[in-house]
């Protein structure tokens, strides 16, 4: 199965939902992902990537026939980690298992590194998300350690994994 990655249009919004009531993915987000999602909380996200800054917000949409499957955004950091991104990405459960999340984080580096003049891209899932470690391994992210005890999700203390590539 294919997948490709482009900007947010408004109309995504309803396939944002379909992807985003789903109480597996959201134990797997940060928090701040309202739950139930609702069309309301779709368009404002949409907007809010449409309106960011382009310089340290790279957000898009990763579809499969043109339809919102999940999505993917780098974003920059700043002062001395200026040429530092942190990459965040989620696939519909409907799409776990074909190789969707790979290629987006394939084709969102490629990017970044192309286009931009980001040198690192890191990423930190949490650690019993072997998916996205394998997702990150695929993909040439080397494996930097444990981060422990570093998050609190649905009142659990967690460990978080980070990985980064280099350009």
């Amino acid at each position: 199965m294919e997948c490709k990655i482009r900007g947010w249009r408004i109309e995504d919004a309803s396939d944002l939902v379909e992807a985003l009531n789903n109480k597996k993915i959201h134990d797997n987000l940060r928090d701040g992902l309202p739950y139930p999602y609702t069309t309301s909380d779709a368009k404002d996200f949409i907007v809010a990537m449409l309106n960011a800054d382009i310089k340290t917000t790279y957000a898009f949409a990763i579809t499969v026939d043109d339809k919102a499957v999940g999505s993917i955004g780098v974003f920059r950091k700043d002062n001395i980690h200026s040429r530092t991104a942190e990459m965040g990405y989620y696939v519909s459960e409907l799409y776990w298992g074909k190789g969707i999340g790979t290629s987006a984080v394939k084709q969102v580096c490629e990017y970044i590194f192309e286009y931009t003049n980001i040198i690192r891209i890191f990423a930190e899932p949490f650690a019993f998300n072997g998916a996205s470690c394998h997702i990150l391994e695929k993909n040439g992210f080397e494996y930097e350690g444990t981060l422990r005890k570093n998050a609190l999700k649905n009142g659990a203390v967690l460990d978080m994994k980070m990985y980064s590539i280099i350009k």
